[in-house]
């Protein structure tokens, strides 16, 4: 807001003076009581519109240099009552099975002039209708800046989730001047970004990160957990004991890894029924190598290899049921040629 010098001081003389206590209505005065050329800092800050300027001047009418004079008070400007604060709200939920009408219904009671909601997970960095709630804000902001412009949430959850998210969104809207309502939760109320709301920001910055670091080492113990029962989580095995123990029989015996990939049938996962990929074998078969190694090391045992057996010996508890998993394999492969005795 540009002021030419004469509004300037007028401006300025509505307040007394801190400095050389001159009445309102009067310019500043030097120590030795004559009129000053210039405003005391003290005495023009006070005013919005001339925090930012350096210095205001005395106009000539007043006559800069000399005695001073106390001139007529000047009249107090009539301030418009100030205009109500413009609320724009904020929903979202993370998946398509939670309900967002609690929070529009929480949003509406708190006189939100638009509203904005949208199921996106936090994860992703882009949420097009938080971003089109921050322009609205900043725009109005910018149009009026006088005008008070809150941010609303039901909870801080929905904003975002650790520290970096938190800090980004407090720059913007402190730069922006827009204030952050919440609805719900132990910090409920309206919160300016300036002043004692930058260290609120950064405590909620921080609250966040220690959240998100605590749903971590909860996720962690559930996995070290289930892998202690034996579910270790990921996607199922193409190639099990069974079919890994088939194919080396197979390998054994000379027949190439394509022809074997053809003779194995995969038991589980979306790919049922099918054929594992020659690749998979081949890295199957590797992996298996390198377990029976000799020097392998901290690594599982592998499983006992079949002992060649002479016609006249019986067969070993291990062998039996080897020679059944074999023949069940051979029902969905008729083209593998067995010993029947």
């Amino acid at each position: 807001m540009q002021l030419t010098p004469d509004q300037a001081a007028n401006a300025v003389e509505r307040y007394d003076c801190p400095k050389c206590e001159v009445p309102g209505g009067s310019p500043c005065r030097t120590r030795g009581g004559k009129t000053a050329t210039k405003y005391h800092t003290a005495r023009f800050i006070l005013v919005p519109a001339l925090r930012e300027e350096l210095e205001v001047l005395v106009p000539d009418d007043r006559g800069p240099g000399r005695t001073w004079k106390p001139g007529p008070p000047v009249e107090e400007m009539s301030s418009a009552p100030p205009a109500r604060p413009i609320r724009i709200g904020y929903a979202r939920c993370s998946t398509a099975t939670q309900e967002l009408q609690s929070q529009l219904d929480a949003l509406a009671r708190a006189d939100c002039k638009s509203v904005y909601s949208e199921k996106i997970s936090t994860r992703i960095k882009t949420r097009p209708e938080l971003e089109k709630a921050l322009k609205l804000a900043y725009d109005i902001k910018e149009a009026a800046p006088d005008q008070e412009v809150i941010l609303t949430v039901h909870e801080l959850k929905r904003l975002a989730r650790n520290a970096a998210e938190l800090m980004t969104l407090s720059g913007q809207l402190q730069a922006a001047g827009v204030q952050l309502e919440l609805l719900t939760g132990p910090l409920t109320g309206i919160h300016d970004p300036n002043g004692m709301g930058a260290m609120f920001f950064a405590v909620l910055a921080a609250a966040a990160q220690i959240e998100r670091n605590y749903i971590r080492e909860k996720t962690l113990e559930g996995q070290v957990s289930a892998a202690s029962k034996g579910n270790h989580g990921g996607r199922p095995k193409v190639i099990d004991d069974d079919m890994l123990t088939f194919a080396q029989t197979l390998k054994d015996k000379g027949v190439p890894v394509p022809e074997i990939a053809k003779k194995l049938t995969i038991k589980t996962g979306k790919n049922k029924d099918q054929h594992p990929s020659v690749a998979s074998v081949y890295r199957a078969l590797a992996e298996a190598e390198q377990r029976d190694a000799p020097d392998a090391e901290d690594l599982p045992a592998a499983p006992a290899r079949t002992r060649i057996r002479r016609p006249s010996e019986p067969f070993t508890v291990e062998e039996t049921d080897l020679r059944e998993r074999i023949i069940a394999q051979r029902i969905d492969n008729p083209d593998l040629e067995l010993d029947p005795s």
